[in-house]
């Protein structure tokens, strides 16, 4: 079943609250790992920010996990503070570097996971642990098989991968193509299952294709913005690449040109990655 709006909202709210999060905690790991060799550090103030950091993490953790310790997601929080030995056993406490990395790890996890719910009505819109949403009790193994070519699917699953290294990695031009790439090759996909026969017959393709081109061509010949824009009127996708800033919609024409790139601004790469999860979650309604 859908989610309703009041229940996306709240997706939406914690979204934008775990990329906060991810972003101090991206400064917090610089500062640490830059400082590594100095004997004198961390100092108080770091270990503070550090501490309000886990702390601020740890809440919203409990939100997303409907205050169950034994969730997925509560128990990697957990984890993320132990160091093993060799037979697995927790001996200490992991080293504060260590600890801000896996945490990153852990809301990476929640951002992937909430990005692609569908939370049924009536269902919790805040925790990801709800009988509504079975799937969510681990994180999803597989995003893309809802995508009818079977060999494309573990192409855009090491793709996704690669984008969302590429984000932490502060690659925000390499993050936001590769998005777009996936974006473009799942849209295609779903129009080349449905049929250019079928699209034509639909009336949505007249008025949706650049000068010059006609319904005879192939569907992977159209432009990147008419093949969403297709696909919003057949309603296969919903009107979530309204959100697409500009950079994203030319990101097929800088490639090709070779030339000088503009440059993109981290809002902009997330903004990207945002618009692909409601895109696969509109291509993928029984997620």
């Amino acid at each position: 079943m859908p989610m309703d709006e009041s229940l996306r909202a709240q997706v939406e709210t914690y979204l934008s609250h775990l990329d906060g999060l991810m972003r101090r905690g991206r400064e917090l790991r610089d500062t640490l790992e830059a400082n590594a060799s100095d004997p004198a550090f961390p100092d108080p103030k770091t270990i503070a920010a550090t501490r309000v950091w886990q702390e601020d993490c740890g809440v919203t953790i409990n939100q997303l996990s409907g205050g169950s310790k034994a969730h997925w997601l509560a128990r990697s929080f957990s984890e993320a503070f132990l160091l093993r030995s060799a037979t697995g056993q927790a001996v200490e406490g992991a080293p504060p570097t260590e600890i801000v990395k896996r945490l990153l790890g852990v809301l990476e996890q929640a951002v992937a996971t909430l990005s692609t719910m569908d939370v049924g009505k009536g269902g919790n819109g805040a925790a990801i642990s709800g009988s509504s949403s079975p799937s969510l009790e681990a994180p999803p193994p597989h995003r893309f098989d809802f995508v009818h070519n079977p060999e494309l699917r573990p192409v855009v699953e090491q793709a996704y991968i690669d984008s969302r290294r590429a984000l932490e990695e502060g690659s925000y031009d390499q993050a936001l193509r590769t998005s777009c790439g996936i974006l473009e090759a799942i849209v295609t996909d779903a129009l080349e299952h449905r049929g250019l026969s079928a699209l034509a017959a639909s009336g949505v393709l007249p008025g949706e294709l650049p000068e010059g081109k006609t319904a005879k061509e192939k569907i992977a010949d159209w432009s990147f913005d008419t093949r969403l824009a297709v696909a919003e009127k057949l309603g296969l996708i919903r009107n979530g690449c309204a959100r697409l800033p500009p950079v994203a919609r030319k990101y097929r024409d800088e490639a090709d040109a070779g030339g000088a790139k503009t440059k993109v601004s981290e809002r902009e790469a997330r903004v990207a990655g945002q618009v692909l999860h409601v895109v696969m979650r509109d291509l993928d309604p029984g997620r």
